[in-house]
């Protein structure tokens, strides 16, 4: 048998519990196609979860934001648990990015088996979580084994856009669900990167802020066989490029720091400024990840202007993906209005805060004790994620919130490609990890 050692009475174990959630999980659709989007929704998913802790006598409640977008909430609070401690929130969601079946390799919605790996969309972001936390859970349900202290388990709808249909919205209307809880722990984290011939494990302690940006130009409309010396399009069109080829200065984060750190001692090499770009192309794809952590970042992806070629517009508009270092965010907004100029309006039409927790605390320990124990020699660093996740929402309540989904991975794995990318897919023995290393944390948090 492949995962925990077992004695006769122990019965069924995560490790043989995990692949076959995930491919459950995988083969129920929850693609989430965005606001006004008419998607499958999250419901079904969410009562196959309930199913599956109500047979380990686990009760929950399910809340839809709207219909279908049903979100999962568990108190998971046995005898035996100090209840003198506060609860921890353990945290995944359930929809996942919408995928062309016609460009993978396999159906993306199969669960496929290939390789030693299960394929399809969410296997990576994040049905992996998802089941390793419901195996792991089921587990010790069956063997009277609480953990150290109490656990709120919450599967969320909208993660992958923005949460205004599941945490945030949960936040906002049912916080006493889990306003009690003081730390949260969910996605991107706790997997492994190879630094030399040594695997480090990144426990995200920070998020980027987001701001997406709406940039609006007015100008003189007239007819396009007439000079025009206050054209909209023109003037949006040269405050784009300069956003978009703007080099932001380095700022690094606290938990950048700490990583780049690590990577440099595992190196044998001083990170500075000048060698910093040069380092981090050694990782391999995760530097698209951590490089863009260095600084704010702004991604132009959207233009909008005229109906008719021989007509000039009186407006113009762009969309842009506005990301900032957290506690900076008054200064990027600034920095972001004196490149596209005065003659371009900047307005904010979706917010949401940057992240922050510390590196050195007891629940940081043990995830590093509980990853000693499966992979002896490993370390972890702290690392600062340029996306979002439903932490944003959690940290309105006052939580410390982590990435810790923990995951020993191949080194020629492009784990971060499989983020929404093609042939999203998580090795077998890397769902086993974690589910081992799961456990154990769950004896240490």
């Amino acid at each position: 048998m492949i995962g925990f050692m077992t004695t006769a009475t122990t019965g069924i174990m995560a490790a043989d519990e995990v692949v076959g959630i995930a491919r459950d999980l995988i083969r129920i659709d929850t693609s989430n196609y965005g606001p006004g989007g008419d998607g499958p929704g999250e419901r079904v998913a969410a009562e196959y979860v309930a199913g599956l802790l109500d047979e380990v006598g686990i009760a929950s409640t399910t809340v839809e934001s709207e219909s279908r977008r049903a979100n999962v909430i568990a108190p998971w609070e046995p005898e035996g648990c100090d209840k003198s401690l506060p609860p921890l929130l353990i945290h995944g969601h359930l929809d996942v990015v919408p995928a062309q079946a016609s460009d993978w390799s396999v159906d993306p919605f199969s669960g496929e088996i290939r390789d030693g790996a299960v394929w399809g969309r969410g296997a990576v972001d994040m049905k992996d979580f998802d089941a390793m936390l419901l195996a792991v859970v089921r587990q010790r349900v069956r063997e009277n084994r609480p953990p150290r202290r109490p656990i709120r388990l919450v599967f969320t709808a909208d993660e992958e856009s923005g949460g205004r249909q599941g945490a945030v919205w949960l936040v906002r209307n049912h916080p006493d669900l889990v306003a009690d809880c003081t730390e949260a722990v969910g996605e991107v984290g706790g997997f492994s990167l190879t630094v030399g011939d040594q695997r480090l494990y990144l426990i995200q302690t920070a998020e980027k802020g987001l701001a997406w940006l709406r940039l609006i130009a007015d100008g003189m409309a007239g007819h396009g066989s007439m000079r025009n010396a206050d054209n909209a399009v023109t003037e949006l069109a040269e405050a784009v490029a300069m956003l978009g080829r703007y080099e932001w200065p380095y700022q690094i984060h606290e938990a950048q720091q700490g990583f780049l750190d690590a990577v440099g001692e595992m190196l044998g090499v001083k990170i500075g400024p000048g060698s910093v770009e040069e380092t981090l192309a050694r990782l391999g794809s995760i530097s698209r990840m951590v490089g863009a952590t260095m600084s704010h970042t702004v991604n132009p992806s959207m233009l909008e202007a005229g109906y008719k070629v021989n007509v000039i517009p009186g407006q113009a508009t762009a969309g842009a993906d506005g990301r900032f270092i957290p506690g900076r965010r008054d200064e990027f907004i600034a920095q972001v209005e004196e490149i596209v100029g005065p003659k371009v309006r900047v307005e904010i039409t979706h917010e949401q805060t940057g992240v922050e927790a510390p590196f050195g605390t007891d629940l940081v320990e043990a995830m590093r004790r509980s990853l000693a124990a499966e992979d002896p020699g490993a370390r972890i660093a702290p690392y600062l994620l340029s996306a979002g996740t439903d932490a944003k929402a959690w940290s309105e309540l006052g939580m410390n919130c982590y990435g810790f989904v923990p995951l020993r991975l191949p080194a020629d794995l492009d784990f971060v490609g499989m983020f929404h990318g093609v042939d999203e897919r998580v090795p077998v023995d890397s769902l086993e990890f974690g589910c081992r290393v799961l456990d154990r944390f769950l004896d240490l948090a």
